[in-house]
């Protein structure tokens, strides 16, 4: 019986986990269609949802202590437990990240329209979808999945690497747009960044399936 109630604590953790995750994902995505559409009242949305975001975090955070206490899990549930304890603030600073771009948008709002940049929307893109089938792969707890995921972070520093030469070269040629460029830069370094904490999901990914520690590793 015991076990069993274990199992069902363990499976609300999980969901609330998803539930994060998809949050997470909900922000950048339309943090993005804010910039996209110069649409402010988006923007805001995003920065006023990060409340949930983090009520959500804790609420992992006591399931997470509750169970250890309670229950003591072992080998695999402790890893499971363990694992969740870490991506918890992953996926929080990756909303964060979400936030700062809707601030961003905002900032731009005041400024004359600049060009569309395509990198960007196929760096949220990729990141979106990332964080979409890693969070897949967690519940799964697929390595294989989780490596693969890993590996596609490379376009979006690809993408990161032109947007970055694309505004510098705006902002000396053109110094009437350094405001809304160097906010650009730094939507561009933030979507650069939440593709490395999807990295770091799936790195906890193979942590709870494989109790292999990959972070810092070639292997990755």
């Amino acid at each position: 019986m015991e076990h069993r109630i274990i199992d069902q604590q363990l499976d609300s953790l999980r969901d609330k986990v998803l539930l994060l995750g998809g949050k997470a994902e909900t922000a950048v995505l339309r943090a993005m269609q804010a910039l996209i559409t110069r649409d402010s009242k988006l923007a805001e949305q995003v920065l006023e949802e990060d409340k949930i975001i983090n009520q959500i975090e804790l609420e992992i955070d006591r399931m997470s202590v509750e169970i250890i206490a309670l229950y003591q899990p072992a080998a695999h549930d402790l890893r499971l437990v363990i694992a969740v304890a870490k991506i918890t603030p992953v996926l929080e600073r990756l909303a964060d990240h979400a936030g700062n771009i809707a601030e961003a948008v905002l900032v731009i709002n005041t400024e004359p329209e600049l060009r569309q940049f395509p990198e960007m929307t196929t760096m949220s893109d990729m990141a979106a979808e990332m964080l979409r089938n890693a969070l897949d792969a967690f519940i799964a707890e697929d390595a294989e999945a989780s490596r693969k995921i890993i590996k596609q972070d490379r376009i979006i520093d690809s993408n990161y690497k032109k947007v970055f030469s694309d505004l510098i070269g705006m902002i000396i040629n053109d110094p009437a747009t350094t405001t809304s460029a160097a906010q650009l830069l730094f939507v561009a370094k933030h979507l650069e960044r939440i593709g490395d904490y999807v990295k770091d999901l799936c790195e906890l990914t193979v942590y709870l399936a494989e109790a292999s520690i990959i972070k810092h590793s070639p292997r990755g």
